[in-house]
């Protein structure tokens, strides 16, 4: 079976195809390197360098006649969307379209996307289920949740099977700063290098930190499933950017304190999504618990400064 991973050298992306690979899956990756990298590619896939904006993406997909689709390359900083609205959408507005044509053009038989907690906007309750009024408070929240009515009038047009996975604060190995979860990657290199890291606000704010690995085994396990679905990708624990700093800080033997400093503009104070929905509908669960993922993400590290 061939599966097609957009943004397959990147942080998320990468840890699919492994997964893919491992699972005996011939997989091509499709990246155009802007925040991917090289080495991230697993050497048992092929990898493509292109953007998914282009308008040839559809000779491609001719060639290949992939089975799947997993669609995780976007434009993923809410700064940066904030920054340059015009750019966000065009990568996570019409690079989806063109996606889903060439999807559409080639007989896949289902597309797993990539979306985000960013939909949903200042939570009305926690943990937020799937029913939460989705308020999007940047052009990235807006461009994920637009995502969602294209993906069902693709399936109620053409029949296009498709699983939306929208993702806590991802955190894990080849991550980098950018994004709720790179938070994590930002503290580690900080205590690393000795130096002091900054917390915004009073850091009892909080997150919902999901492992890598176990957002890559869900992306696999929704592409293996029959049907369509609308999920949380998530632990669906409340951790408060304290408790993660110490957890951290403990594992790295550190006797440092942050410093802290004004809360940013924008930010959502608290955020846990519940991920009742994953389990039902797609017999999905979180393995990995954040002390163990926390030890995975500073070794990864760890060995990168001794190379």
């Amino acid at each position: 079976m061939k599966v097609l991973v957009t943004g397959g050298a990147g942080f998320i992306g990468s840890h699919i195809v492994d997964l893919l690979i491992e699972k005996s899956y011939q997989v091509t990756v499709v990246d155009n390197l802007s925040s991917g990298k090289r080495e991230n590619v697993n050497t048992q896939a092929d990898l493509v360098v292109k953007d998914i904006r282009d308008n040839d993406l559809i000779n491609l997909f001719e060639i290949l006649r992939p089975d799947y689709v997993i669609h995780q390359a976007a434009q993923v900083s809410v700064p940066r969307s904030l920054n340059d609205p015009l750019e966000d959408a065009q990568t996570n507005i019409l690079g989806l379209i063109n996606v889903l044509e060439c999807c559409r053009k080639t007989g896949v038989r289902k597309v797993v996307f990539a979306s985000s907690a960013a939909v949903y906007g200042n939570p009305e309750y926690l943990p937020v289920d799937e029913s939460h009024p989705c308020n999007p408070l940047s052009p990235y929240g807006i461009s994920k949740h637009t995502a969602s009515y294209y993906f069902k009038i693709y399936q109620e047009l053409y029949g296009l099977d498709y699983d939306v996975l929208r993702y806590a604060n991802v955190y894990g190995p080849r991550q980098d700063h950018l994004g709720e979860g790179g938070v994590v990657t930002i503290f580690i290199n900080k205590l690393l290098a000795g130096e002091q890291p900054v917390i915004f606000g009073d850091g009892n704010q909080t997150r919902d930190f999901v492992y890598v690995g176990d957002v890559a085994r869900a992306n696999v396990i929704g592409m293996e499933a029959s049907g369509c679905q609308v999920v949380n990708i998530s632990t669906g624990k409340e951790v408060t950017v304290n408790e993660l700093y110490g957890t951290i800080k403990d594992e790295l033997g550190s006797k440092m304190a942050p410093a802290y400093s004004q809360p940013r503009a924008g930010d959502i104070y608290r955020s846990c999504l519940d991920n009742s929905a994953a389990r039902k509908m797609l017999g999905w669960q979180p393995e990995i618990l954040l002390g163990e993922g926390i030890k995975k993400t500073i070794s990864f590290f760890h060995n990168i400064r001794l190379t």
